[in-house]
């Protein structure tokens, strides 16, 4: 238990950044998941108990890879095979999710986090659509900014790509495709061990225009169970030149969810 003294030190001289995206109608939704739909089904003044008493609740109609998010372990398959050969139709089965593999299955994360900056590497303010990041980019980054990327690690890869978050046809990049690590950059980065890594664009991955491969998913999540975290603000992060810091990140116990919203969060 930490001492009223040790809790005074860390509250004087920590910094949180909040890398989460709010959750609102209108948002960036990637094209094949539902629309996310809230509405206020009880409003103050609908219903009065005694003294005046009255509440409001809503009704929220999402999937788990909305905003910020975490994919689990069952999101993707590989010729029907989940991470640990798993069979995925045999998981899925019995209409309550995936029986294994499931959002309940993921404890929450608390391990040191590294920012790998491309664009301020690159002098950009945004990488290009389609812009490849490779396994000796990132290890130029990390050199740059004076950093290691050791097993256990949360490693974020910010491509600028957030900016475009108010004008979301261009933030999905249906036509034009995405900024993000191409799968040589998903091996070196399995092959340190990481626990999770995660980028600001809807995909993570680079995606070229009118094409449904995504390798880095299956490198990541299927050979190697190595979460991924989409649509994180690196933003204040890359400001203030923060490279190496605590992270957190909680995703909800969604039992046989293939995906949760979480509020990741970055401490110096």
């Amino acid at each position: 238990m930490l001492s009223p003294e040790i809790r005074d030190t860390i509250a004087r001289n920590s910094k949180i950044y909040d890398l989460g995206q709010p959750i609102y109608m209108g948002m960036p939704v990637y094209p094949t998941h539902p629309p996310y739909i809230f509405t206020m089904v009880r409003r103050h003044g609908d219903v009065f108990r005694e003294n005046g008493f009255s509440g409001a609740n809503e009704l929220l109609v999402m999937c788990g890879h909305m905003g910020t998010h975490l994919d689990g372990l069952g999101h993707i398959s590989q010729n029907c095979k989940l991470y640990g050969g798993v069979d995925a139709i045999e998981a899925q089965t019995g209409g309550k999710g995936l029986k294994s593999h499931g959002m309940e299955t993921v404890a929450p994360i608390l391990c040191p986090g590294v920012l790998l900056d491309v664009p301020a590497y690159q002098n950009m303010e945004v990488l290009p659509p389609t812009y490849e990041i490779s396994s000796a980019e990132l290890e130029a980054v990390a050199k740059f900014e004076g950093v290691s990327i050791n097993p256990g690690d949360a490693v974020f890869i910010r491509t600028g790509w957030i900016r475009h978050w108010n004008t979301p046809q261009t933030y999905i990049g249906q036509d034009t495709g995405l900024p993000g690590p191409n799968n040589d950059a998903a091996e070196w980065l399995a092959s340190k061990k990481i626990r999770v890594t995660g980028s600001d664009t809807i995909t993570y991955e680079c995606v070229k225009p009118n094409t449904n491969r995504m390798p880095v998913h299956m490198t990541l999540l299927v050979k190697n169970g190595i979460h991924i975290i989409e649509m994180i603000n690196l933003e204040e992060l890359s400001r203030d030149r923060i490279y190496s810091f605590l992270t957190i990140i909680s995703p909800l116990k969604i039992v046989g969810a293939t995906g949760s919203p979480i509020r990741p969060l970055a401490i110096v």
